[in-house]
């Protein structure tokens, strides 16, 4: 009886917490099929097993934490352990999946920490479990089991947290994307010499120009979109916010990978675009919307998530104008956008009402003057109140 173990989801993650598993015992699986959806520091994601058979035993429940190396189920049904029957597989995570061949094929067995023993009076089987306790300060003899034989279960601990606690207020332990999102942004406060610029644009223009480039097309260009290809031609014109501090040196770089602030039910993430700087302005807005879509369903692959070489954050989805964002660790600049509403401005003298916006610039002041950063800011600002002139020249 083989045991499908939980395979190294690369970035250098050495863990996984159980979200949900997608088979029973009994059910019978085959080769890639997904077996069950576990929860990195960095991204949720889809696990396929290796193997085919009757599925004999699930080792975890959800929100069970597991090393990577542990077993995660245990397939019957073969002549012997360890030897997958498929002929091929294409879903491979690193360490498993296995190549076209005629022959039979053993897979290589991780050993793993033993599995902990249950624990009598409190019953804790998850590892997980008992650290999200000890980072809280719960005593675990304090905490009503609803598990089976008394076991102590994620949802127990998680209960007691949501309850008021004598100081008037609850604890909302730091896990999973939002703690790593958590550790990035301490990183870049700690490490990073921050100034910020800012200046207010009319926007106007670049409203009329999204509407005349989305008329009769079924491939939509968004505001972000736009901006964001001014960003990579202010890049291209001022490399050194394109550009990153290791150790004594300042490292331009060569490629634009964009990175966007998103939202989502699991927190703050960051997708990437990589090669901006080769993509239209249409291929631009269209992989941006493409990742945000997958963000939104928790569909990022943690491979997704990370090489950004510089950010955009509309925060002006949230209805605000202006923010001082945080960095992107280890990236050298972000790029801010407020929202966009009508307000009084000054053309050719006179008054009139225009849609302006507030544009932000984050900057690392080790690799970069305050004139660089003001001329790339400017630069952006310039092509959102003449956006007909820039998509001309770029």
């Amino acid at each position: 009886m083989p045991d499908f173990l939980l395979p190294d989801l690369g970035e250098g993650l050495t863990e996984a917490a159980i979200l949900n598993w997608h088979v029973g015992i009994g059910d019978t699986v085959k080769v890639d099929q997904i077996v069950v959806e576990v929860e990195t520091a960095k991204a949720a994601v889809e696990v396929p097993v290796p193997f085919a058979g009757v599925v004999s035993a699930l080792h975890g429940e959800p929100g069970q934490l597991l090393p990577v190396g542990a077993p995660l189920l245990s397939v019957g049904g073969f002549a012997e352990p360890g030897v997958t029957t498929s002929s091929g597989s294409g879903n491979v995570l690193i360490g498993y999946g296995t190549a076209p061949t005629t022959r039979r094929k053993r897979v290589r067995r991780v050993e793993a920490p033993a599995a902990p023993v249950k624990a009598k009076a409190p019953g804790v089987i998850s590892p997980f479990v008992r650290k999200l306790a000890s980072d809280n300060g719960i005593d675990l003899a304090k905490v009503t089991a609803t598990g089976p034989d008394g076991i102590i279960r994620r949802a127990d601990v998680e209960a007691l947290l949501k309850k008021p606690q004598a100081a008037g207020g609850r604890r909302i332990p730091l896990t999973g994307i939002r703690k790593a999102v958590a550790d990035k942004l301490t990183t870049s406060r700690r490490e990073i010499p921050e100034a910020t610029v800012w200046v207010d644009v009319d926007a106007t223009e670049l409203v009329a120009a999204r509407a005349a480039l989305n008329a009769k097309t079924d491939r939509p260009v968004s505001l972000l979109g736009l901006i964001a290809r001014f960003a990579v031609a202010g890049l291209r014109k001022f490399p050194e916010l394109n550009s990153r501090v290791e150790g004594d040196e300042i490292v331009v770089l060569d490629e634009i990978h964009l990175g966007f602030a998103a939202q989502t039910d699991r927190g703050l993430v960051v997708p990437v675009v990589r090669d901006a700087g080769e993509l239209s302005t249409r291929g631009l807005s269209a992989a941006i919307g493409a990742r945000a879509r997958t963000a939104r369903d928790g569909k990022l692959a943690p491979a997704d998530l990370t090489g950004g070489t510089f950010t955009v954050n509309n925060y002006g989805v949230f209805g605000v104008d202006g923010s001082a964002a945080i960095i992107n660790h280890p990236e050298a600049a972000i790029l801010g956008i407020g929202r966009i509403i009508d307000r009084p401005w000054v053309v050719d003298g006179a008054l009139a009402v225009r849609k302006v916006c507030e544009l932000t610039l984050a900057f690392d002041h080790r690799v970069c003057d305050g004139g660089t950063a003001g001329g790339f800011l400017r630069f952006v600002a310039d092509c959102v109140e003449a956006p007909v002139t820039a998509l001309g020249d770029l």
